[in-house]
């Protein structure tokens, strides 16, 4: 297989980009993902990739649920801030506001939208394990345009 090729057409799947929510029995958490995808509408399932190892991975594995922030266009300096290891300081994550509903996870005041999973089944295969996740909670804070990868110009399929 030409590797650049695989490269390019991974490349092509189009993604979003979202804050990831996590949390363990100490304190939470958040990611950037992109691995994200609706599955079924009943019961209303995601499958979600973390990357295996990483403290969010291992937080989710642990508590069994994690939460999705969807991210509005433009907001690419608040998704690149969850590219690295954070500490909550109070209700903050790299300075930005969260609270918790249902499952304990970081829910974002500045994301458009956010959903709430708790696992129902997992993969252990590769360099990122697969979550599958009902969602048991949702909320809308604004209406908005999704962002996506491609508009970041971030590139991680492949």
């Amino acid at each position: 297989m030409d590797p650049k090729a695989k490269r390019t057409a991974l490349r092509g799947i189009t993604y979003g980009l979202y804050i990831v929510g996590t949390k363990d029995e100490t304190s939470v958490n958040g990611f950037a993902g992109n691995f994200l995808t609706q599955t079924s509408f009943a019961p209303p399932l995601v499958a979600l990739a973390a990357k295996a190892g990483s403290r969010s991975q291992q937080q989710i594995a642990e508590s069994g649920v994690f939460s999705v922030n969807v991210l509005e266009t433009g907001q690419k300096d608040m998704v690149t801030a969850f590219f690295k290891a954070l500490e909550p300081e109070g209700n903050t994550l790299a300075g930005y506001e969260f609270y918790t509903e249902e499952t304990g996870c970081p829910i974002f005041k500045d994301a458009l939208s956010f959903f709430e999973c708790k696992v129902v089944d997992k993969i252990e295969k590769g360099d990122h394990f697969i979550y599958v996740g009902e969602v048991i909670n949702a909320g809308v804070h604004r209406e908005g345009d999704p962002l996506t990868m491609k508009e970041t110009g971030f590139y991680y399929g492949g």
